[in-house]
């Protein structure tokens, strides 16, 4: 096993030509990872993807008592198939740059660090079929307004900024952490709990400033289809940590009459779930 190696972790459902493009994204990097540990979850027959990479698959179903897919378990399972030292996590609606993976195992190769990559949103779809490359992806997206100079700061303590759509650990000190919590079930909080389980550690953040490019799709502003897992896990993470995850989430579901919540608070009363209208109209087209 090569001490320069990593593998490539990616967890899916239902996002095939997503998955298409992250594996071409792959296929042209300045270094290619040994395997994609693809993980499947509540998709027991996905439809068919190739690659020239190596591609371990695996899948996971979700349990009575989870609330939406279960993506801790998922990202837990993807890192323990894997069989190199160095994992590289990559959401499935992502395109890794050609420099990023090697960015990314630069970054933790030798201190003990949780390394981000710099996220860059597509403004529309990607043409089936089309060709990528990073000066088109690079005039096609726009960087998120809250973490585009987050590389300028080095290694440090911005742990609240980290997201689990593109990122490097050691596989040694991912099993140290205990990996993600896996009382987090379905969408949001499992991968601020993780950062903040690496800052409680004395391991610090950093951000690379290597393009990951963010693959367009339809998004909920407020995230109304994901009420209830939201609800749950923020629960989890204040009892935890006594602070709030996802204050404007929470903010704008207290503002819609759904929650009685302040951010001084130490909880909250959910008066009502959000309705089949609430959740169609909060759809939008923004790239995030």
């Amino acid at each position: 096993m090569q001490e320069r190696g990593f593998s490539v972790l990616v967890i899916a459902h239902g996002r095939a030509g997503h998955l298409r493009q992250l594996l071409a994204g792959a296929e042209r990097s300045a270094e290619l990872p040994c395997e994609v540990v693809l993980v499947y979850m509540d998709e027991p027959d996905p439809e068919q993807v190739s690659c020239s990479l190596p591609l371990r698959i695996h899948h996971v179903s979700s349990r009575p008592e989870e609330t939406g897919l279960p993506l801790a378990r998922a990202r837990n399972a993807a890192a323990a198939l894997a069989s190199c030292p160095n994992l590289v996590f990559l959401d499935v609606d992502c395109i890794a740059s050609a420099t990023l993976f090697t960015a990314l195992v630069d970054a933790i190769e030798t201190d003990p660090v949780l390394a981000m990559a710099q996220p860059r949103y597509l403004r529309a779809p990607l043409e089936t079929g089309a060709s990528i490359n990073d000066f088109a992806l690079m005039e096609a997206s726009l960087a998120h307004h809250a973490r585009k100079n987050l590389a300028e700061g080095g290694a440090g303590s911005r742990h609240e900024m980290f997201w689990s759509l593109g990122f490097s650990i050691k596989a040694e000190l991912f099993a140290q952490l205990g990996g993600f919590d896996e009382g987090y079930t379905g969408y949001g909080g499992e991968d601020t709990d993780f950062a903040f389980r690496a800052r409680a550690a004395g391991v610090p953040m950093v951000f690379v400033a290597e393009p990951l490019f963010h693959q367009h799709h339809g998004v909920h502003k407020p995230p109304f289809n994901h009420f209830e897992a939201i609800v749950a896990n923020a629960r989890l993470f204040h009892g935890r940590w006594g602070t709030w995850p996802m204050e404007g989430w929470l903010g704008a579901f207290a503002s819609a009459g759904l929650l009685e919540w302040a951010p001084a608070g130490t909880g909250f009363t959910v008066l009502r779930t959000p309705t089949g209208g609430e959740i169609e109209s909060a759809r939008s087209s923004d790239p995030y």
